[in-house]
């Protein structure tokens, strides 16, 4: 089997199978590639990197439209929730994309959707959200979301009502 087949082993609790996301889900895409030391003794990525893939890919988009300033921005989103659910193993040297959107936007919090995808695969290995809250960064309180950050998120807002 060479690394541009599809590997979908696992098979998914059911009420999660029917929910597998493709990248027509998402608004917003973030390209990396997987690092030896990513891999675990089970010669696949490590849980705990799919957390960082979703940080890394969210974190970057704000950067990059400029309403997120992690050193001396006075709001900065601290992530309150996360889960994954893992349903293909990735391993090195795949290449990823993290495929993400808005699917909440409240007064302070923001949840969001994301899908890795291996290779070219057009269904998700592993899906998941985050939620960040925005705070004050001094007191740690939290604050609404500020004018230019609620515009850029309301750009990739799902169009979809089931987005969760």
């Amino acid at each position: 089997m060479n690394s541009n087949t599809p590997v979908h082993p696992v098979k998914p609790v059911t009420s999660v199978t029917n929910s597998i996301k493709t990248r027509r889900d998402f608004k917003r895409f973030y390209t990396l590639t997987t690092r030896w030391m990513d891999n675990d003794v089970y010669g696949h990525v490590n849980n705990v990197t799919y957390y960082s893939w979703f940080d890394t890919a969210v974190n970057q988009y704000l950067i990059s439209e400029q309403v997120l300033d992690a050193e001396h921005g006075q709001v900065i989103g601290l992530v309150i929730e996360t889960q994954c659910n893992y349903f293909a193993p990735v391993a090195f040297p795949d290449e990823v994309t993290v495929g993400f959107v808005v699917s909440r936007l409240g007064n302070t919090s923001v949840r969001y959707e994301l899908g890795i995808f291996r290779n070219d695969e057009q269904v998700a290995s592993a899906q998941g959200h985050f939620i960040h809250v925005y705070v004050d960064r001094n007191s740690r309180r939290p604050v609404p979301l500020p004018g230019e950050l609620r515009s850029v998120l309301t750009f990739i807002l799902s169009d979809s009502d089931d987005a969760n």
